[in-house]
């Protein structure tokens, strides 16, 4: 017998955030303004479904801007590009499409501003990720990254007195404020941005997630496995007491994580779009569940305009 939960908690808010919504949008409007191919530098938003999607439209995801054929049109995704890419892309005379989140792009601005007034800036975030990768390309001999509490323990600066921190947009708001609290116990003069880096989307789908891990056995993330912000909520729902897993969608829930679970959570991560997360609810109301409710612990409101190389293109058309 399939295991019935009595109850599914849909986590408010949850999965796509503004700045993956300007990325996906700016994709399709490319293609019909241009029409296909559009390139597009690495993944726009790190979901499968996603990129599956738009590659059906003729988007054509490349790993480096320096494959796309010389005058061809590029998009570059959410997390941001290092300048040595831009110059790249001019020098391939490529139309270039800026979907970089403006929420990544403050990080690069503050990146900037600190390296000019001869901060040693010290960036919190996962080594690999696209978006650290850009930052760290704004001001690479002034920037040292690090990832948890333990290696600012061995951090060598130039000058103790001259520390400034910054962070990757989607990570654990607990953990890197942990992280910043060690920082300072270490570099007492260090300074810091006037405001918090982790995106209002991470920390508001973080919040949501506490609540719905403490009244749910399971706690299931519809989200692709390269996404950060996804794999956070998977360990923010175990470190409030529920069992959760991460999840591309309805046909990877496994009987033996459902044994026992009476209410079982679901949210989605902020590269996720909602199809994915009815179609979960679906799977259960098939079984047999039809209790479902929303759990909402913040509202949201936030919209950010389309790159304004698409605005323009838009505007001439019409």
């Amino acid at each position: 017998m399939p295991s019935v939960p009595e109850k599914i908690l849909l986590a408010a808010p949850r999965g796509y955030c503004a700045g993956v919504d300007r990325a996906v949008q700016t994709v399709e409007r490319a293609l019909e303004l241009h029409g296909a191919p559009v390139y597009v530098r690495k993944e726009i938003v790190h979901n499968k479904h996603v990129v599956e999607q738009l590659r059906d439209r003729g988007a054509v995801f490349v790993e480096s801007e320096t494959e796309v054929p010389e005058g061809a049109t590029v998009v570059f995704s959410a997390h941001g590009v290092a300048p040595s890419v831009h110059a790249n892309a001019a020098a391939r005379r490529l139309e270039t499409i800026d979907a970089t989140c403006p929420l990544v792009t403050k990080v690069h601005v503050e990146a900037k501003k600190f390296a000019a007034e001869g901060y040693t800036i010290v960036l919190i975030g996962h080594a690999g990720h696209e978006e650290v990768e850009g930052t760290m390309g704004e001001v690479p001999e002034n920037i040292v990254l690090i990832e948890n509490e333990r290696d600012v323990d061995t951090l060598e600066v130039r000058d103790p007195t001259k520390v400034a921190y910054i962070s990757q947009t989607t990570l654990s708001v607990d953990e890197t404020l942990a992280v910043i609290n060690r920082l300072r116990e270490r570099f007492p003069a260090i300074i810091g941005p006037r405001t918090d880096d982790i995106c209002y989307a991470t920390t508001n789908r973080q919040a949501a997630v506490k609540q719905l891990a403490r009244v749910c056995d399971l706690v299931l993330v519809i989200g692709s496995s390269n996404s950060s912000n996804s794999n956070r909520l998977v360990e923010v729902a175990r470190e409030h007491g529920a069992d959760s897993y991460l999840i591309d969608n309805e046909t990877q829930v496994r009987e033996e994580w459902l044994d026992g679970a009476q209410t079982v959570g679901i949210t989605s991560g902020a590269s996720a779009p909602e199809e994915l997360v009815q179609r979960l609810i679906g799977f259960f109301r098939d079984r047999g569940t039809q209790d479902v409710e929303e759990l909402e612990v913040v509202q949201e409101d936030v919209r950010f305009m389309l790159p304004k190389t698409i605005r323009q293109a838009i505007a001439a058309a019409s």
